[in-house]
């Protein structure tokens, strides 16, 4: 089975995998060095212990691959793919040394990005049938971003900016510094590419006025209620697009959802999603036929 290509730059994921195995490994594994023969060959399988939505194989794959280019992998499913209990998601065959110096950094990638992922189908489940986008932001761990942003892609999700240099976003402490939202606004028109959207963060429906005169393209509406939200997208009229931010859950998410916004971000699915709960279990074959099950978990 092939996984769907959601589009990591190969660069980035390079390096990410490069540093986290040089955290990792260091000057060596010498646990299994020591305690490992060099020509024992073996293999392995990833498999989840309780049910999500996976993401992250291929970042799985470059691990293994670093470690060793003679490892064969395989993905048994697809990324985006929900997987049971008890599913195998990847298989991995060669050198058990190159295996079990890798499995580590494999499953925290896969375990961290599958828990992304699901966290994601779950909201965008639960705005369905309304015109929401459910989208992520920038509290991510820093330093995998871009990996991140794609588990959340994986989920089902679409990514904001990816951050301070890609859009305009107007918020609080901006309008302060600036004098207001019209002359922020006025500024970043007047700076911004023709192609940067501009979006205004507004707490009070009065800044929403403001922001809306301004010419803002998307009104990010912090921290409100439904009433408000309601209010916001009506006097809004179309005249922007409106994001909804700010006490979004599993529990509001739908409300949110069905005032007529057309982005909910969510800094929970990268801040506060649970690793999956995956395993790798290992058999390790001997020259007289047998094999020795070990489990890597």
């Amino acid at each position: 089975m092939t996984s769907v290509a959601y589009d990591i730059p190969y660069s980035e994921l390079r390096e990410i995998v490069q540093y986290a195995l040089a955290e990792d490994v260091g000057m060596g594994d010498i646990t299994t060095l020591l305690t490992v023969e060099p020509d024992a060959i073996a293999q392995a399988v990833m498999v989840a212990k309780t049910e999500g939505t996976i993401a992250g194989l291929p970042v799985a794959a470059e691990v293994f691959r670093q470690v060793d280019q003679d490892l064969k992998i395989e993905f048994r499913v697809d990324e985006g793919q929900t997987a049971v209990s008890g599913e195998t998601i990847l298989h991995v065959s060669g050198r058990a040394q190159s295996i079990l110096t890798g499995e580590r950094v494999a499953l925290n990638f896969v375990q961290r990005l599958s828990g992304i992922a699901t966290k994601t189908a779950r909201f965008v489940a639960l705005a369905a049938g309304t015109q929401a986008r459910i989208v992520d932001t920038r509290k991510t761990t820093p330093g995998l971003r871009v990996l991140e942003k794609y588990a959340v892609r994986v989920g089902g999700g679409h990514n904001h900016r990816f951050g301070l240099y890609d859009a305009v976003l107007i918020k609080d402490n901006h309008i302060q510094a600036s004098g207001g939202i019209a002359a922020a606004v006025q500024r970043a028109r007047a700076g911004a590419p023709h192609t940067m959207t501009i979006t205004v963060e507004c707490d009070t429906l009065t800044q929403v006025k403001e922001a809306v005169d301004a010419g803002g393209d998307i009104l990010l509406l912090d921290n409100m209620t439904i009433a408000q939200l309601k209010e916001a997208v009506a006097l809004i009229g179309g005249r922007a697009k409106t994001e909804a931010s700010g006490g979004v859950n599993e529990t509001t998410v739908t409300q949110i959802a069905a005032c007529g916004v057309n982005i909910i971000s969510v800094g929970a699915l990268t801040h506060s999603a649970i690793a999956l709960d995956i395993s790798l279990d290992l058999t390790l074959h001997s020259d007289s036929g047998t094999s020795l099950p070990l489990d890597l978990a």
